[in-house]
């Protein structure tokens, strides 16, 4: 059981529906779910369920038809679009299967950047890029640009480029889709020890042995949940 000042994530009746021409389209329906502080959830489903449709929905990245989200106690559809930028720059860290990395910039500048949009101060901003590049383990390579790195070691410096805010939400789509197994167990190693500290874990996946290294897992199919499993239950 769910103590109401532990939620994070609270979806009631959630649906996304596109208009094509005069073809509506259901990309998420009914989906309503809660997600406590600290839990490792994966959103699970083959291509075309509704898992980055809801990914994006709850990373403030876009907006439901209908229904109801509450992040953090707030009710996010009566936001001003300032307060949704501050979210999602201070509250939450996106990692994506694309690196979306500077490539002329160094992998500080690279972790750096959000700061800077932040507009935090110089030295703030070297102590706080250099512990996000020691959490990932590559204090070592931060002078190097992402053409010098590794696949691995990219998704790494986007990794901590998603943790130097100290966001208490970490959503993360596919973040493995775009390395090859040994790395990609790999990285959901350093998302084990990044949740280890507390932060709460999304990560979207259609793999189901990535899916069952979470404490819970949300499979969708055609925009609706199936089945919400919690490991021990």
């Amino acid at each position: 059981m769910e103590h109401e000042n532990n939620i994070v994530i609270s979806t009631e009746n959630l649906w996304k529906v596109y208009q094509l021409g005069k073809q509506e389209v259901r990309a998420l329906c009914e989906a309503t779910f809660n997600i406590s502080h600290n839990e490792f959830v994966a959103i699970m489903g083959p291509s075309g369920s509704g898992k980055s449709t809801l990914m994006n929905i709850l990373g403030c990245l876009d907006t439901p038809t209908k229904g109801k989200y509450i992040l953090s106690g707030k009710l996010v559809s009566t936001l001003s679009d300032n307060e949704l930028a501050y979210i999602r720059n201070s509250e939450i860290g996106f990692v994506f299967q694309v690196f979306n990395l500077l490539a002329r910039a160094t992998a500080f500048h690279n972790v750096e950047i959000p700061l800077i949009y932040k507009g935090a101060r110089k030295k703030e901003r070297e102590k706080k890029t250099l512990r996000a590049l020691e959490m990932v383990e590559m204090t070592d390579r931060k002078d190097h640009r992402p053409s010098e790195l590794s696949g691995g070691e990219r998704q790494r410096i986007a990794i901590a480029r998603a943790l130097v805010n100290e966001p208490s939400l970490l959503l993360a789509d596919e973040p493995t889709g775009n390395l090859d197994s040994k790395t990609g167990q790999e990285i959901l190693s350093l998302f084990h020890k990044i949740h280890s500290k507390g932060n709460t874990i999304i990560i979207v996946t259609h793999d189901r042995d990535i899916a069952d290294q979470a404490q819970r897992i949300i499979s969708l199919k055609d925009g609706k949940i199936i089945k919400d499993e919690r490991k021990g239950a």
